[in-house]
């Protein structure tokens, strides 16, 4: 079993570092995102002796040095300084918040509606779906062939590898949510979870967390651990028994 120490640390190591993306780590973690995914630069994980002023200054440095013109910043309560209040007297806006919940997988039972079955991606076909999904859900630029195809073999490593699975979920037939999960330290990281808006609170979600749940435990992940949008799965996780440890928040910076 994992502690609740275990969660948080875990929680606050977790970073995505999209494909084509750029990074650098001194005070904090900042990636810049390709185009695809808006661009930008994304800010976490803050461990500076500076003040939460300096910290930020460079951080914005950095940012136009990069050429780009907006920094989102995700709070964790293990961030040292706390940049929260700075960020807010810069007139940074709150853009979104996340709920950090976790739970043993064994204790999870996730009730799935007849009509609506998940399965875990193998095919470019499949990729194809996922990606018809995913650019409407988080208004990101369309994979090409060549594109589709790298992702494909991103998805074929992690499953040979034993390190993760892309899944997708189907409502009669038709492919409407996906969600993808890595294996890390025994925990299960449940990331990218997207379902087509017309689909939404038919069960397509929970068809997906459920089949994320099933292979994480064939993989030997024991405990699941996904930070849910406060607007949209946040509520579906608390109904599904996950616990609660904490928010993350989103501020968004223009410099």
């Amino acid at each position: 079993m994992h502690t609740t120490d275990d969660i948080l640390r875990a929680a606050a190591a977790w970073a995505w570092l999209p494909r084509d993306s750029e990074h650098v780590r001194e005070d904090l973690l900042l990636v810049r995102y390709p185009e695809r995914f808006g661009g930008g630069v994304r800010g976490s994980q803050v461990s500076s002796p500076s003040s939460a002023a300096a910290v930020l200054d460079r951080a914005v440095e950095k940012t136009r040095a990069w050429g780009e013109s907006q920094l989102t910043f995700w709070t964790n309560p293990s961030d040292d300084p706390d940049l929260e209040e700075e960020l807010r007297r810069r007139g940074a806006l709150h853009e979104d918040t996340v709920a950090v919940f976790a739970l043993a997988i064994d204790q999870l039972a996730i009730d799935v509606p007849s009509g609506v079955t998940a399965e875990v991606v193998r095919t470019l076909e499949q990729v194809r779906e996922v990606d018809a999904i995913n650019v409407p859900v988080w208004e990101q630029s369309p994979l090409d062939e060549e594109g589709l195809r790298t992702e494909l073999a991103e998805v074929t490593a992690g499953l040979e590898a034993a390190e993760g699975v892309r899944v997708l979920g189907r409502l009669d037939g038709e492919a409407v949510s996906t969600g993808g999960c890595t294996i890390v330290e025994g925990f299960t990281r449940l990331w990218g979870a997207a379902t087509l808006e017309r689909a939404r609170g038919r069960g397509a979600y929970r068809a997906v967390l459920a089949e994320r749940l099933r292979a994480s435990a064939e993989l030997g992940a024991t405990t699941a651990l996904v930070k849910g949008r406060i607007s949209t799965s946040a509520p579906i996780l608390e109904r599904a028994g996950f616990r609660h440890y904490g928010d993350e928040r989103a501020y968004r910076l223009s410099v």
